[in-house]
């Protein structure tokens, strides 16, 4: 009896162990200056959001982005279907983050695994891009307005980028991070929404 109930603790210790490694290694990065859809989300700002509520970090999806990537309508998302709810417009109406053309911004990442990155890319929807459908690459300036090459290197947990919005953008906009990781296949996405003056 005492063998038996031995196994079963030690059972249900790599079992949890298991479990706790699996979480942690599921946690990575989430851009929240300005505030991501996500950072909204488990800030409690926007509701309804689902899973990324708990998990702003997690949005990661396949990497080439803008070639390959997450399909077309599941961009915010990084194509994770458990985050669904990213790539709702929910009419047009996500808060926006009030931002000038031609302006100098500090652009943020809060990290909570660091990982060995290519770079960091910032893309912006062309003019005409209508808030209350989902983001496709059609909507996206081709090229990002803001790259930050790091060559393999490890982040710092926070991370801040300079970089000028473009100066010609007016109304409502969204500005797209990619975190593009060096050693594996994934990238991490997040959709800020801005209104631009």
């Amino acid at each position: 009896m005492r063998k038996k109930l031995s196994a079963a603790v030690v059972g249900l210790g790599v079992v949890g162990v298991s479990l706790f490694a699996t979480s942690s290694a599921s946690s990575h990065g989430y851009s929240d200056q300005p505030p991501s859809r996500q950072a909204l989300c488990a800030k409690g700002t926007v509701k309804n959001c689902g899973a990324i509520q708990y998990e702003p970090q997690s949005v990661e999806g396949p990497k080439g982005f803008p070639a390959a990537g997450p399909a077309d309508g599941k961009i915010c998302s990084g194509g994770n279907s458990g985050f669904k709810e990213l790539d709702d417009p929910r009419g047009g109406q996500w808060p926006a983050t009030n931002l000038k053309g031609g302006q100098g911004y500090t652009f943020q990442w809060r990290l909570t695994a660091r990982h060995a990155t290519t770079d960091f890319r910032y893309y912006i929807t062309k003019d005409g891009y209508d808030p209350s459908k989902p983001l496709t690459r059609a909507d996206l300036e081709p090229e990002p307005f803001v790259t930050v090459p790091m060559g393999g290197r490890q982040p710092a947990a926070t991370v801040q980028h300079q970089g000028t919005v473009p100066t010609q953008k007016h109304g409502h906009h969204i500005i797209l991070g990619v975190w593009n990781i060096a050693d594996t296949g994934n990238a991490f996405y997040a959709c800020s929404d801005v209104n631009l003056s």
